[in-house]
């Protein structure tokens, strides 16, 4: 249910269909997302198993841990951005604040009693909500959750106020009236939701736009690698995808082996600051 698994079912049925090869999604969750990446780093490099990247695991854990079991740099070779999208800062509908700026007054008015929630230490979501906190002063305790969809059930049920979600996996909820949305961590307001704010109304030149990548483990053969890398594109590229992937809030890319590669070296170097500014750590 996460962001990365919704996109990643999307794109990989129709890579599917066009290729006749079978593709499973295997949500391999914990560890800040370390668990999955680390058994795709350890695959066979035969292209039969891929990583769906995210910033979390391949542009934040790398800063962020001081040990890890994989080496990013060098464990995965670049296949594709499938997409981009925004965070959504989301609340309950039993929360009485209405807007981002009533959350901020009510955090204010009650220091160190709220909470949110987050994917896990070191997460997209964690790091975006610390940069928020700081921007905005406020003293909010954070909770830690195995992924994802923990992290807003925890939100929904009320056992926090807010958490960070990719708008893919909340877009349904906030259709359905089962969450309310504050802002879209983007600078710019989500095309999906015109009528919510971005966060750059409240926090000048602020950023924080996540995206998925499709990788391979280190080592596998070139022409496997583009064969996968044209799939990758075919399919981001059909017109009734791109629909599906729009309408659930991403902008599709299906770009080149080698813009990942640039895109990459580019998001590493984004998201250095981001981490030292919320002041997160993982061991």
């Amino acid at each position: 249910g996460s962001s990365v698994d919704v996109v990643g079912r999307l794109i990989a049925q129709k890579i599917a269909a066009n290729t006749g090869q079978g593709i499973t999604v295997d949500n391999k969750t914990g560890a800040s997302g370390n668990i999955g990446t680390d058994f795709a780093a350890r695959a066979k490099p035969d292209g039969y198993t891929l990583l769906l990247g995210s910033p979390g695991t391949l542009a934040i854990n790398p800063w962020l841990f001081k040990k890890l079991p994989y080496d990013a740099l060098k464990d995965f070779v670049p296949i594709s951005v499938l997409v981009s999208f925004p965070q959504v800062v989301t609340t309950s509908p039993k929360q009485p604040f209405k807007n981002f700026n009533e959350f901020v007054t009510a955090v204010k008015a009650q220091p160190d009693k709220m909470a949110y929630s987050s994917s896990g230490q070191g997460s997209t979501s964690h790091l975006v909500m610390e940069l928020i906190r700081a921007d905005a002063g406020l003293k909010i305790t954070h909770v830690s959750y195995r992924g994802d969809s923990l992290a807003t059930q925890a939100m929904m049920a009320g056992d926090v106020q807010v958490t960070v979600g990719g708008l893919p996996s909340m877009s349904p909820l906030i259709r359905g009236g089962n969450v309310r949305p504050l802002a879209v961590t983007s600078n710019k307001r989500s095309p999906q939701f015109p009528d919510l704010p971005s966060m750059a109304e409240f926090i000048p030149g602020f950023d924080a736009t996540a995206w998925v990548l499709l990788m391979a483990p280190a080592g596998t053969p070139p022409a496997v690698v583009a064969r996968l890398e044209r799939a990758a594109r075919e399919a981001v590229a059909e017109a009734a995808i791109r629909q599906k992937l729009i309408d659930v809030g991403v902008d599709p890319r299906g770009t080149s082996a080698a813009e990942l590669a640039t895109f990459w070296d580019q998001q590493l170097a984004v998201w250095i600051p981001i981490i030292r500014a919320s002041g997160a750590t993982a061991d």
